[in-house]
């Protein structure tokens, strides 16, 4: 018997009996207002949160950032927001290098980790969420769940495609522990809350 065999047969001998699936019915974490918490995760992780009325608001307080003022490439598929490219025109992902402002929508977000899920529904090149100089997801007042398992609940696939919880700009702190924003996506991330 060569020692491969000895090492598989002994692992054989020495099965485990099967344990229960743990309930996932429990009361999982609460908050008393998602809202505040989804915000104040958001910034602990270097985003922000912004909470507005309506599209005329957040058009307002968009005007008012400077990545957007000073933003050459811009590209919205959130309604009543324009940018100045259009994203369904770029059949290559590789063409969106130079975008330096995206504006999409989010589909909710999770108030306990400061997470927005984000989806390909409607959106030619996924490259975007990640490409962009500045990201910036837009999500109903109404769609802020309280922790993941309600999120996961939210999430249903009909056929195969891309999805994705992002929270917060890009990051990295591997190197000397020295944490850097920006350092393989967008520099920074700004959730508009509407309602």
């Amino acid at each position: 018997m060569t020692p491969k065999q000895n090492i598989l047969s002994a692992i054989r001998r020495h099965q485990l009996p099967e344990a229960p699936l743990p309930s996932l019915d429990q009361s999982w974490i609460q908050f008393s207002d998602v809202r505040a918490q989804f915000a104040s995760v958001l910034e602990s992780v270097g985003g922000r949160a912004v909470m507005v009325a309506n599209t005329a608001a957040l058009n307002l307080e968009l005007s008012a950032l400077p990545e957007w003022r000073d933003a050459q490439k811009t590209v919205s598929l959130v309604e009543g927001v324009h940018g100045n490219t259009d994203l369904a025109q770029i059949d290559d992902p590789h063409a969106t290098e130079d975008i330096d402002f995206a504006i999409l929508p989010g589909q909710f977000a999770v108030a306990e980790n400061g997470a927005v899920w984000i989806s390909d529904e409607g959106v030619k090149q996924r490259a975007i969420y990640f490409i962009a100089q500045h990201l910036t997801l837009v999500i109903s007042a109404n769609d802020i769940v309280p922790n993941m398992h309600a999120a996961y609940r939210r999430l249903s696939f009909k056929s195969p495609g891309f999805g994705a919880f992002i929270s917060g700009p890009s990051k990295t702190a591997d190197i000397e522990q020295s944490l850097v924003i920006g350092a393989h996506g967008p520099r920074s991330m700004t959730v508009f809350v509407v309602g």
